[in-house]
């Protein structure tokens, strides 16, 4: 059952989690988390909330932009001056608040504090 549960109903939840979690209602998010419940019901293991799941996969994803100078959204990654975090842009509506760039500049402000240090190559490419 838990080989079900990883090959079909995991795929189909977190496939492109990063597109569409960060912009989900409240409402859709209990729905998707009950989802989740069940199928560990059902297979009698516990399973990681979605909220790990989208949190991880936008720290690992952001991470990879950032290593990559050559990626095209590797720009909107800007050290502030002391280098301790990174800066963050206006957002003038919630939905670009939601946004993945947004929230993945929060996930790592608030994972690490020395982006000198933690990335130096990829920001002395900046």
């Amino acid at each position: 059952m838990k080989a079900f549960y990883t090959s079909a109903v995991e795929s189909v939840l977190t496939g492109s989690i990063i597109t569409w979690y960060g912009n989900s209602t409240v409402r859709d998010c209990s729905t998707l988390q009950r989802v989740v419940r069940s199928a560990e019901c059902t297979i009698r293991t516990q399973l990681p909330a979605l909220q790990d799941i989208y949190s991880r996969r936008v720290l690992l994803r952001a991470q990879k932009i950032l290593k990559d100078s050559s990626h095209p959204n590797n720009g909107l990654f800007l050290p502030l001056k002391s280098r301790t975090r990174l800066c963050s842009h206006k957002q003038p509506t919630e939905r670009l608040r939601r946004s993945f760039y947004p929230q993945a500049i929060r996930t790592l402000n608030s994972h690490y504090t020395d982006f000198a240090h933690i990335h130096s190559s990829a920001l002395s490419n900046i």
